[in-house]
């Protein structure tokens, strides 16, 4: 197994060259979302959007430049696929586990992204742009009682993937022994 490979050489990549990942990728990276662990095994509070169409990535990046003030910016960095991870609005008190779950899936697609050689960047104001967009968020398809936590854009980059020096001292760590 060479998962701390993988982990090595997962990055945030922000140039794509726009061209689409295959079935068999794509199959890829979501079984891999289907892997991931999720609060009491409730499948169900979860769902996910693999967005490929043009003219709805279009409006996706639109909504994520207006939400960050900057009509020129492309938060969606031209990334062919983007996979948004929504889950069901079951009120205040779970409403984070939905989140938690949404962010292990995103890591696990980013994962195995990097395994078949992908780009991948974790979106987070695109998906907060989307929340708040009622229409946009009909023309994803995404029921109403489902909240966007999270999202993944992927594909073909033009940034190779390096692996980097894994290390235990960036995040403090406490021990008690």
């Amino acid at each position: 197994m060479e998962t701390m490979k993988t982990i090595a050489m997962r990055q945030s990549c922000r140039e794509y060259t726009g061209e689409q990942l295959t079935e068999s990728e794509l199959k890829t990276v979501l079984e891999a979302a289907n892997a991931s662990p999720v609060g009491m095994g409730k499948f169900e509070d979860m769902m996910l959007t693999v967005v490929q169409k043009k003219d709805l990535l279009e409006k996706l990046d639109e909504a994520g430049a207006k939400f960050y003030g900057n009509p020129d910016m492309h938060p969606l960095y031209g990334a062919p696929t983007v996979i948004i991870a929504s889950a069901k609005d079951t009120g205040i008190d779970r409403r984070m586990v939905g989140f938690c779950n949404a962010a292990c899936m995103i890591e696990n697609m980013a994962l195995a992204a990097t395994d078949l050689g992908l780009g991948s960047v974790y979106l987070m104001g695109s998906i907060m742009a989307l929340g708040g967009d009622s229409d946009l968020k009909q023309d994803m398809k995404i029921p109403a009682d489902f909240i966007p936590a999270s999202a993944i854009a992927l594909g073909a980059t033009t940034q190779p993937l390096k692996e980097r020096d894994l290390t235990v001292s960036k995040v403090s760590v406490e021990y008690l022994k």
